[in-house]
């Protein structure tokens, strides 16, 4: 559960907390710029990155699931395994801090874009707020998270998840009564910019 970086805690008792969730094989402080302008966008905020439980089985780094072999009939399940540790991770730091789950946002790439979306089909609140850059769900949302708000960043030219499952997706939760909007970005893969970064700060601040 102590596997996080702190980005930023304020001198005053935290009043928002933001977990950052990396992508697979990749590690916590690869999120540290995108950190730094959330803690920016909100001073008021413990801003934490996040680090997955398992080492990696595609290079180095970590993941929360394995990605080897992953199709649309599995990945369901392999997200449902892992989801789990990932509310329970959420629940430690909600109860570090004193916050609950209207106080706190997730903010993930790639896999852990895909973490914190299905996390919002759990049958209670873990966020008020999620962020999801270059993400899509394990599968088609089921339900409106109804205390939370979604935003879905992606770039245009990701070739690793398809731009259009973020669009889709925004479209099938708004069908189904929750708040949520995906913003497509010119000219970029499957990464983070400073465009994305300015996107996520405004979000921040809404």
């Amino acid at each position: 559960m102590n596997n996080a970086v702190i980005a930023h805690q304020p001198e005053s008792p935290a009043r928002h907390l933001a977990l950052l969730f990396h992508g697979v094989g990749a590690t916590p402080e690869g999120m540290l710029p995108l950190a730094r302008v959330v803690a920016q966008a909100r001073p008021d905020a413990l801003v934490l990155c996040v680090r997955s439980p398992d080492p990696s089985d595609f290079g180095g780094g970590w993941q929360w699931f394995s990605v080897r072999g992953i199709d649309e009939e599995n990945r369901p399940g392999r997200v449902a395994g892992a989801m789990p540790r990932f509310v329970k991770t959420i629940r430690h730091w909600q109860a570090q801090t004193g916050l609950d789950a209207s106080s706190t946002s997730l903010i993930g790439f790639s896999q852990g874009s895909i973490m914190s979306l299905e996390a919002t089909q759990s049958p209670e609140a873990l966020a008020g707020r999620v962020i999801a850059v270059a993400g899509r769900f394990a599968a088609p949302p089921r339900l409106a998270p109804p205390d939370t708000v979604v935003h879905l960043i992606h770039g245009r030219d990701d070739a690793v998840i398809d731009p259009a499952c973020s669009v889709s997706a925004a479209e099938q939760l708004r069908a189904l009564g929750a708040s949520a909007d995906a913003v497509l970005i010119p000219a970029l893969g499957h990464a983070i910019d400073a465009r994305v970064c300015e996107l996520v700060a405004e979000r921040m601040r809404d």
